[in-house]
């Protein structure tokens, strides 16, 4: 059990299975799909990451390295909150960028759906965590890989 302390950015207590990327995770091509069709999941569209191409990323718990992309992103996350798509918490290595932050803040003002945000948790954190891994998070930004 490896435990990693982080910036709680959206505070919250959660509990799922790790999606990991060590790529950044472009938002607009992660969910262009589910948008596209109006999905009941999210499989991800990116290609261009090999690490989450095709793989369902509704309730998951997203392990990456940062957001890239469009200024898209943000609305893009709250129009995925709206839909019920939504990730149960976005982690990251290092300081989420306001691409992510906007659209987690909107996703929890507008949506009242919270997605648990932690950024600040090290490289160390993207090196340990592993796909399908239990990860809990706390309230306080600690972050518990079973």
């Amino acid at each position: 059990m490896d435990k990693f302390q982080g910036r709680a950015v959206i505070p919250g207590q959660v509990k799922g299975n790790a999606m990991v990327s060590k790529k950044g995770f472009n938002v607009l091509s992660s969910y262009m799909g589910a948008l596209v069709s109006n999905g009941k999941q999210t499989l991800c569209t990116d290609q261009n990451n090999p690490d989450l191409f095709q793989k369902d990323l509704t309730g998951a718990i997203l392990c990456i390295p940062q957001v890239i992309g469009s200024t898209t992103a943000g609305m893009l996350i709250q129009t995925v909150a709206a839909m019920g798509i939504q990730p149960k918490a976005m982690l990251f290595l290092a300081t989420a960028e306001s691409l992510a932050i906007s659209g987690v803040l909107l996703a929890d003002i507008w949506e009242n759906t919270k997605i648990v945000t932690v950024d600040g948790l090290g490289e160390r954190f993207l090196e340990s965590v592993q796909e399908g891994q239990t990860v809990e998070v706390a309230e306080d930004g600690t972050v518990t890989l079973f």
